[in-house]
């Protein structure tokens, strides 16, 4: 069942806001580039860039319990890796993020901003070839809209698909019909990716990405209305290729 690729985001900084692409270079068996390539550690955790490790969501600063995250609204740019953070259209932080002065500026900003959330000084965390994944995989993660106008109707109001902080969003096909995928591949244009696991959902998606409020119980709504807790699925890329808005999506 043929499909369209709608829209496609990444992550640079996990926990802050989407980045939207036209199109982006994959590699097999890597992430998008620069998808949650840095992370804010909240508190030490013994994260070494030497041989960099998987670490669960809490030991960084997320929206699933710090929602006043979606209150920021980052740019980044992956040419100089300069991150800019503005609050209610102001910048308020700039700074290069592979260097100790550009991070520091960032850090200071955010260990004022999130002073009681945080558990130590926040650092930025990064290292060559690693992405800070909610999973210990190199994939991507894909949402059908067809799934969030379902879940749009069943609230009562809509579901803002940011919340699901997804790279590719696909239009198409029926709702909840990512879920037959998983253990096939598929093509989303000239590139192969193979779908291996639905995408078990959290608190985060409760927060507004517009206003920051948890204004829907999103995981809560699931289980109720489906008696399950997913809401996507997750991809390896299988081959290299470019991805473009607008190629098709369909089975290999």
């Amino acid at each position: 069942m043929d499909a369209l690729l709608e829209h496609l985001y990444r992550y640079p900084v996990k926990g802050l806001s989407a980045e939207a692409l036209s199109s982006v270079e994959l590699t097999s068996g890597n992430t998008i580039p620069f998808d949650r390539r840095y992370a804010i550690e909240n508190g030490p955790i013994g994260f070494d860039p030497a041989v960099p490790k998987y670490f669960k969501k809490p030991h960084f600063l997320m929206l699933m319990r710090d929602e006043r995250m979606a209150t920021l609204q980052s740019r980044f740019d992956a040419r100089t890796c300069v991150l800019s953070l503005s609050h209610s259209g102001n910048e308020v932080a700039t700074g290069n993020l592979e260097t100790e002065v550009g991070r520091k500026h960032i850090e200071d900003f955010l260990q004022e901003y999130f002073a009681k959330e945080l558990k130590g000084r926040p650092k930025i965390l990064s290292a060559p070839d690693h992405s800070f994944c909610d999973v210990d995989m190199r994939v991507v993660s894909i949402i059908n809209l067809a799934t969030l106008n379902e879940l749009s109707s069943t609230a009562g109001q809509y579901v803002h698909p940011l919340r699901f902080r997804a790279n590719l969003y696909v239009s198409g096909w029926p709702s909840w019909h990512e879920f037959s995928l998983v253990g096939q591949e598929i093509w989303v244009g000239a590139t192969k990716l193979r779908v291996v696991k639905r995408t078990m959902r959290c608190a985060a998606t409760s927060v507004n990405p517009l206003t920051a409020e948890r204004d829907i119980n999103i995981p809560g709504l699931i289980a109720r209305t489906y008696r399950h807790p997913d809401c996507g699925v997750y991809a390896e890329v299988v081959s290299d290729g470019r991805i473009a808005i607008g190629d098709r999506v369909r089975a290999a």
